[in-house]
């Protein structure tokens, strides 16, 4: 049988023109595929309004996350009301959005009577999982409307995960398992699941998330438990970008990489795409799409297991920002590692990848990642945290952190082109580079730079691209 899998970004589910596109692509893929499988995000910028009401929650201040409650119900009832719905499906999908805003509110009240100072990761899954519940149930009515048999269907059901809140891993067999109980019979009675992304649920059944962006990662979990033959992930962009074309507005679209290639564009930045997604899909040898929901005709970028190119070049270059440790005079490096480990996990469940250390005589200096899966409103929370564990630390020398930026080029074979490296260091002459490391896999070279010159680290690295990529 043949299985598709296709994720909508929150873009593309946000507004009537948006959600008539998804309407028609998957009216048109229906008739191509044995089988289709959905997967939602919540529309644009709704999370991160969650997770303001759930911090206002532990503040006690009741009339803030009722605000954001009561805004977020008037965007999606008006979405709805635009949406060409049958009298009995809206009311019934405006019933489903007030029970859903209601259990949070309900929520969130609770979370304001017990006074905490802190915020519970447990407690904030479960407010932020409500974004994607709202908008599977808005695709899924729509459907109905377009003649499909189609459920939404909560990741808590099927995506079984630890009790990592907020970074929660899958748990593949028992995943598998749920997935033939709930899923499997849908799919064979002809029925169209619409998934939430991003949320899962534990063993004994506490809500979780698997990080900012997690819908792609569910995307590929199902895949593999499903035999699907594709993954697609919808979204506003054509591809994956040679750069962010915010940053780079010469960005060019990207037709074919590799898994490693996609894997590292976005471990190292790449907002569209979650960095745990490609390890399942990569295994599985399942390729992944990449397309513009507006601009389906398009081919977008094809991600599968390409074979070594001939030239060996620059496909794409990335930033992403991390946490530079600094000592005036030689310290531990392996014991200030373990703090930055320990830090990094106790304050957003995640461990520290260290890209560069360093020691000489009198400086040593060490830099870490920060997953773009944390989110970067939690930059500044692990800085201060670092701060207080290097303080109470018995090393000797006296550490300082500050954020650093991680410009990478990413492409095939770069660690065996020399005379490519060459051109990446004479592009950044005159730049104070803090370290130069090249990746694992073969198709990365970073330099960490000053925040200050990262955009114009950015461009010098860009030009080095192919005019066609």
């Amino acid at each position: 049988m043949a299985n598709l899998v296709m994720k909508f970004g929150g873009t593309s589910v946000g507004t009537p023109p948006a959600l008539s596109q998804v309407i028609s692509i998957v009216l048109h893929e229906h008739k191509r595929w044995d089988h289709l499988i959905l997967v939602a995000s919540a529309l644009d910028g709704v999370t991160d309004s969650l997770l303001e009401a759930a911090y206002l929650a532990q503040a006690a201040n009741h009339r803030g996350y009722r605000r954001i409650a009561a805004t977020l119900r008037t965007r999606h009832i008006s979405l709805v009301e635009q949406l060409p719905l049958s009298q009995a499906e809206s009311s019934a999908l405006q019933a489903d959005i007030d029970r859903l805003l209601l259990e949070m509110i309900e929520t969130c009240q609770a979370l304001a009577n017990t006074q905490s100072d802190t915020l519970s990761p447990a407690v904030s899954d479960s407010i932020c999982s409500v974004g994607e519940r709202l908008a599977a149930r808005i695709i899924a009515s729509l459907l109905r409307q377009n003649d499909l048999l189609s459920v939404a269907i909560d990741g808590t059901d099927i995506l079984v995960t630890d009790d990592v809140h907020g970074n929660a891993a899958p748990l593949l067999a028992e995943t598998r398992q749920r997935i033939q109980q709930n899923l499997i019979p849908m799919l064979n009675r002809g029925i169209v699941p619409v998934v939430t992304g991003y949320i899962g649920a534990t063993v004994k059944g506490a809500t979780t998330t698997i990080g900012r962006g997690g819908s792609d990662y569910t995307a590929s979990i199902l895949a593999i438990s499903t035999a699907a033959q594709e993954v697609w992930i919808w979204s506003g962009v054509d591809g994956m970008m040679s750069a962010d074309p915010r940053e780079i507005p010469e960005a060019q679209v990207i037709a074919e990489m590799s898994y490693n290639e996609v894997a590292e564009l976005a471990y190292f930045g790449a907002r569209i795409l979650h960095a745990r997604m490609i390890a399942p899909l990569r295994e599985h040898n399942i390729p992944l799409v990449v397309r513009n929901v507006y601009k389906p005709q398009r081919n977008g970028t094809r991600i599968h297991a390409a074979g070594a190119s001939s030239t060996p070049h620059i496909k794409a270059v990335t930033s992403i920002q991390g946490i530079g440790l600094f000592a005036d005079r030689s310290g531990s490096l392996t014991h200030v590692t373990q703090i930055a480990d320990e830090t990094l996990f106790e304050t957003v469940g995640t461990h520290a990848d260290v890209m560069i250390a360093s020691q000489s005589s009198s400086r040593s200096f060490l830099c870490f990642v920060i997953p773009t899966s944390v989110g970067s409103d939690s930059i500044d929370t692990i800085r201060t945290a670092l701060h207080v564990k290097l303080k109470q630390s018995n090393d000797t020398a006296i550490w300082q952190a500050r954020p650093v930026s991680l410009i990478t080029a990413i492409g095939d074979q770069i660690n065996t082109a020399t005379s490519l490296m060459a051109n990446v260091i004479h592009a950044l002459s005159g730049l104070h580079l803090l370290g130069i490391t090249l990746g694992p896999s073969g198709c990365t070279l970073s330099v960490i730079v000053e925040v200050d010159d990262t955009e114009v680290t950015l461009q010098r690295l860009h030009r080095l691209t192919l005019t066609t990529v």
